[in-house]
Order: C-alpha cells, then sequence, then structure tokens
C-alpha cells in the first residue's frame, strides 16, 4: 500500500498546490519538509496531552510512571504514545534526510509520506485496545511508510545527490 500510494503521489499529484516549486535550494527544501511535519508533532502532543489529563485525574496515576504501573485506564494512551514517540523520531529523521535529496516535484512525497504516517498511527491507536492483530495494520503503515523514506534516500544517496 505504501509503495503505490507514494508511487501514484509522484506520478498523478500535481505538486503546486502543495507548496512544491521546481528549484528549490537545500534549505528551502528543508524548510518545506519542516512544515509538512507540524501535523506530525500535533499528533504527538495530542497523544500526550491524553496522558496528561488521565493523570491528572486519576489519583492511582497521579505520582508518575515512577511509583507503579499505569492504571487500566492510561495503560493504552500510555503504550500509544510511546510508541508514537518511537516512530516520530524515525519518521521525522527520515523525512528530513529524504527532503535533502529529494529535487524539484519529487519533494511531493513529503506530504504523501505524512499522510501515510498520520493515517498508520490513527489506525494503530484505535486497535490498540482490541489487541495485537487489530493495531496491526496501523503500525505496518507508519513503519513502511518510514522505511520507504530511508530506502529511497539510501537510494538516491547511492546514485549520488
Amino acid at each position: 500500500m505504501t509503495a503505490s500510494s507514494l508511487t501514484a503521489t509522484w506520478l498523478w499529484i500535481p505538486p503546486a498546490p502543495f507548496g512544491v516549486e521546481t528549484d528549490m535550494a537545500t534549505a528551502d527544501r528543508l524548510a518545506y519538509a519542516l512544515k509538512w511535519e507540524l501535523p506530525v508533532l500535533v499528533w504527538l502532543a495530542g497523544c500526550l496531552r491524553l496522558v496528561a489529563s488521565i493523570r491528572y485525574r486519576s489519583d492511582e496515576d497521579r505520582p508518575g510512571a515512577a511509583y507503579g504501573p499505569p492504571s487500566a485506564r492510561l495503560a493504552v494512551p500510555t503504550a500509544v504514545l510511546q510508541n508514537s514517540l518511537e516512530q516520530t523520531v524515525l519518521a521525522v529523521g527520515a523525512h528530513l534526510i529524504l527532503a535533502v535529496v529529494l529535487r524539484g516535484e519529487e519533494l511531493i512525497l513529503i506530504p504523501a509520506l505524512v499522510t501515510l504516517y498520520l493515517l498508520g498511527r490513527v489506525m494503530f491507536a484505535i486497535g490498540y485496545a482490541k489487541g495485537a492483530a487489530a493495531r496491526a495494520f496501523g503500525m505496518a503503515l507508519t513503519g513502511a511508510s518510514t522505511l520507504a523514506a530511508m530506502v529511497i534516500a539510501i537510494v538516491l544517496l547511492i546514485l549520488g545527490r
């Protein structure tokens, strides 16, 4: 799904409405990618806010993670936050490296990767409480989009970009 989505984006989505210009310097490409990372960080902030809100309202959880395991109400949001933090670090890093080696209209891949990441995170969060099988699609989509960014960057670096 990730490969077909990225290919379709590159072939059929016009980059101009997404702010892509044909001749962007490295600093401009990085700035472009950073702007697209805002929804990724908003997702992470939302996960953090949910955990903080539950902890604030729970006498059992208020002392903090160092003083005991999370309550049943806090366990899933905490797990989603932890996993989202890990995935965000990898995704943002991969997107920024990719932005350095992409050229012109190829930058349309950045918003596509961010969209796949967010879809994966939402599906992961929705499925988490239902077990590993229910969250697997979201985890796979998140991981595959980040892996795709890394592989594309590696290939382009090998090709001399």
